[in-house]
């Protein structure tokens, strides 16, 4: 039987580098993936998240930014901890830890191993702050390599949605390389 993936482009896109999820969502149009996986934007709908969750994916691929502390633009590819009950579920918004605590209270059944492919942003508005569209160009230089890390992680789920997902090798940098990754400096 063929594992069931969800692949979700999570992020607001009048909140510049948050529209990373709906972005690579939307270049996953020129570039599908096998017909077998589910690809949706979710955009900031956590609600509708969390019930797809319950709806027996074997997989599920978050696609948004997180602050890592690493050069913008950064690809890292994270393993989602099971809701432990330390976060409180939320049912409007969509900060993927409170999305996970909620679809675990909804549902009855264990939620489906979550991967994040995380993408570090340059610029996130804070708080109250004005509408900004349009991804950073750091942010939208991942764009081309968030497609193929997951058509490679897709591959490899298909396989075995169990089996230890392929490292991104180091983290993914598009751009010019952050002075700490260049030999003879302080990082390198």
């Amino acid at each position: 039987m063929t594992p069931r993936l969800l692949v979700a482009g999570i992020g607001n896109i009048f909140l510049a580098d948050d529209a990373f999820g709906p972005e690579v969502v939307r270049a996953l149009e020129q570039r599908p993936l096998p017909p077998v996986v589910r690809v949706r934007d979710y955009g900031i709908r956590g609600m509708d998240l969390a019930y797809d969750l319950l709806d027996g994916y074997d997989t599920a691929v978050l696609v948004d930014t997180a602050r890592r502390g690493h050069h913008p633009g950064t690809l890292c590819l994270i393993e989602a901890e099971p809701p432990d009950g330390s976060v409180l579920p939320e049912a409007h918004g969509m900060d993927p830890a409170k999305v996970l605590a909620l679809a675990t209270l909804l549902g009855d059944e264990p939620l489906p191993r979550v991967l994040v492919l995380a993408c570090e942003p340059e610029v996130l508005p804070a708080g109250d702050a004005d509408l900004l569209p349009g991804l950073s160009t750091p942010v939208r230089e991942a764009v081309g390599p968030a497609v193929e890390a997951l058509h490679t992680l897709v591959a490899a789920l298909l396989t075995d949605p169990a089996a230890p997902a392929p490292p991104l090798g180091h983290p993914m940098e598009s751009g010019p390389p952050h002075p700490a990754a260049l030999p003879g400096t302080a990082g390198g």
